[in-house]
This record gives C-alpha cells, structure tokens and sequence, in this order.
C-alpha cells in the first residue's frame, strides 16, 4: 500500500504547487445533474438559460470546484490526506467546451497539527473562475501505515 501514498508531511513546503486540466463537456455537466441532484435548468436547458445573465448554459459550480478535490487527492498532498474544509467564491462561469485548470499551492504547513493550508484556484484562460482555501490533514512519516 505505501505505493499508494502521496506526500507525508515532511516531504512539503510552501510553495509547492500542482494541477489538474480538464475540458468540460455537455456529457460532464449533464452526468454531474444525474449524480448530484442538481437539475437547475441554467445548466441543461438552453432555451431557459438563454434568458438568464449568462445568456447560455453553463457547468455546475460544484462540478469546476470538483477539480479542486482531485488535485488534493491524487497530486497534492495526494492519497492518504483528509480533506477537512474549504472555502470557495465563484467569480466567472465555466461553460461546455472551456478547460478549467485546477490549481493548488501550499501555503501554510502547520507540524503541530498535521495541517496543511492550500490556496486553491480554477483558471479557464488564465482567468479565476473559482478562488479559495482549503485545508487538509497530512500523516507525518512516523505514523505512517505498517509495510506488510
């Protein structure tokens, strides 16, 4: 299982930084409707959306801010981290087609705590769609899973 893991908490430092690209598709947001309930017609009905201030339909904000997770967990710290919050402000919307890139920066490490703070940002053409923070848990080496 050590394969697996990501990061230990000794192996960061502020300023490192990893992401994840994504291009949105209809199939995406319509799926992300499917799963997570969230049937708001500015995401699947043009005709509606077409009327709204975005002129259009547009992807979930949930469904961008996602990406966000997937950094966390599988780059940055990567497997074996817990995810314990994050705070979000949506700035621009993300439509079919666009590609949302995911990044997440360290900012702070907290040793004490085995805590670990991460300036989080989703760019679509360089511009913030989404900005935030968010903090993880990280294991420290010494309390690492046995190797069997």
């Amino acid at each position: 299982m050590e394969e697996l893991h990501g990061y230990y908490l000794e192996d960061l430092s502020v300023g490192m930084s990893a992401v994840y690209a994504k291009t949105i598709t209809e199939a995406d947001i319509t799926l992300f409707a499917g799963v997570s309930g969230d049937t708001n017609p500015v995401h699947l009905n043009q005709e509606f959306a077409d009327q709204t201030m975005f002129k259009g339909t547009i992807a979930h904000g949930f469904l961008t801010a996602s990406f966000l997770s997937t950094v966390i967990g599988t780059k940055l710290p990567g497997p074996g981290c817990i995810y314990l919050s994050q705070d979000l402000r949506f700035k621009a919307p993300v439509r079919a087609g666009e590609t949302v890139w995911a990044r997440v920066t360290i900012e702070e490490i907290i040793p004490e705590k085995k805590r670990v703070r991460l300036k989080t940002v989703c760019l679509v053409n360089d511009k913030p769609v989404i900005e935030g923070e968010a903090v993880v848990m990280v294991t420290p080496k010494d309390q690492a899973p046995a190797a069997s």
